[in-house]
């Protein structure tokens, strides 16, 4: 099949987007399509929050936006962010957008290669809902190849507010805030951070919070395009480590510099603090009913499933919500992951999909609306060479090329409970499960790496 890259892609749709323009100037504001809004907390597993079982960490934001919306109980990332932010923006697997690892890692592309060039090989959900009239920001960590600052630009955000590491700040400037590792020259995130917004250094103070600049300006943007359609794409820093106190936890005489294990509940809870004010700010505004907001992690909790090629490393939330669009279900069993999340973009949108390449992604828009009950039969991860694969009832971890993985029985559970391995069973419905799921993986291959 022949490839079209981004760039040129643009320029035949040049045409399509002075339609869109026009289109939604003639149907008026009240028909105009939602509002969209995409939160990707950082290194936040399904399981941290209240909503999905955790008994420790209070997050009544997310709690409500979940009851009050769809809470999928079964959704994927990969287990790694670099793969899941590329995943997420072109609605395809690394089988088909060439991106499996990070660059220069086991399994990931040679950097330098075209494949990191995002704005030049890729189509993004930037670009097809900057087609269909809307104003585009993406606000928080970018941590894809390119270089900065002008990368995030050229993929078609009209304006972004990012952190920025020492390399990905402009020519001739010094950072002239604090550092998460000195020797390593790794800037902050959190306080005293290193920003950069629209390809200029913002300097900040020591009491400055990185979450809370990032949230502000998302905030400003929609305020100066509440008039037009918008789309937010705001990937947090939070909860990466390095863990430390968040502005709801800092003690009077406490050192905000603090890093530690022990500061991670609390910035758990803070992901949801930020989540309630962008609710309150659309809320003050007039736009909650005509804003859908979708929030899912990048990969499962740090150190605990993170970089793993199984469920637990897979496992993310993901709440939707938007009272005057999304029908109530509160908790449901259908499956979806991330590569979903741009079909269902453009659907609300009415943006059309490219068609000069693959997209992996299903559109579940008609389920949110309630037009259906039913999202898709099985869902996919992946990380290198490895493969992890999902029905409602069967789970295959760890599969390559060269090693067939664990196949595992899961009944009607979600959580890993009651998992029963089944890799070497031979009851019938085990040998069936097996033989559909081969045939799903050679429709998505891997490389075949060495160990």
């Amino acid at each position: 099949m022949a490839k079209v890259n981004r760039r040129n892609f643009m320029a035949q749709a040049a045409g399509g987007l002075l339609s869109a323009a026009a289109m939604g100037q003639a149907r008026g504001a009240e028909n105009r399509p939602p509002n969209i809004i995409v939160i990707m907390a950082d290194d936040l597993g399904a399981k941290e929050l209240s909503c999905y079982g955790n008994a420790e960490h209070r997050t009544p934001h997310l709690d409500k936006l979940a009851e009050t919306g769809v809470r999928f109980e079964t959704c994927y990332s990969t287990p790694l962010c670099h793969p899941t932010r590329l995943m997420i923006m072109t609605g395809q697997y690394g089988c088909h957008n060439g991106v499996l690892q990070f660059a220069g890692r086991r399994g990931g592309p040679e950097r330098g290669s075209a494949v990191e060039d995002i704005a030049e090989s890729h189509v993004t959900f930037a670009n097809l809902l900057k087609e269909a009239g809307y104003a585009t920001a993406l606000s928080g960590k970018w941590q894809l190849s390119g270089t900065q600052p002008d990368m995030i630009l050229e993929c078609d955000f009209d304006e972004y507010c990012a952190w920025a590491y020492k390399q990905d700040l402009p020519a001739g400037v010094k950072h002239t805030g604090a550092w998460e590792n000195k020797r390593n020259q790794k800037t902050a995130r959190y306080w005293h951070p290193s920003i950069t917004k629209n390809g200029k250094y913002v300097p900040t103070k020591e009491t400055d919070y990185g979450p809370d600049i990032h949230l502000d300006f998302a905030i400003d943007f929609i305020k100066r395009h509440r008039d037009q359609p918008f789309f937010v794409y705001h990937p947090m820093c939070l909860t990466h480590d390095p863990h430390m106190p968040t502005p709801n936890s800092l003690k009077p005489g406490e050192n905000r510099f603090s890093k530690g294990q022990q500061y991670f509940k609390a910035t758990v809870e803070y992901v949801d603090t930020l989540v309630g004010r962008l609710v309150a700010a659309l809320e003050e505004m007039g736009l909650r009913e005509n804003t859908l907001i979708f929030f899912t992690g990048d990969n499962g909790t740090g150190g605990q499933g993170k970089g793993e090629p199984t469920e637990l490393g897979s496992r993310v939330p993901m709440i939707v919500n938007g009272p005057g669009i999304v029908k109530a279900r509160g908790g449901t069993m259908e499956l979806t992951d991330l590569s979903d999340i741009m079909p269902t973009l453009c659907d609300f949108a009415g943006a059309d999909l490219p068609e000069d390449r693959p997209v992996d992604g299903v559109s579940y828009a008609g389920f949110l609306r309630g037009e259906t009950d039913t999202t898709r039969e099985w869902i996919f991860s992946f990380l290198a060479d490895y493969r992890i694969l999902r029905t409602k009832r069967w789970l295959l971890e760890k599969n390559t090329p060269r090693e067939y993985g664990r196949l595992y029985d899961c009944g009607s559970s979600r959580n890993g409970d009651g998992y029963r391995d089944v890799t070497s069973s031979t009851e019938p419905e085990v040998l069936e499960a097996k033989k559909r799921l081969d045939a799903l993986l050679a429709r998505l291959p891997a490389p075949d790496l060495p160990e």
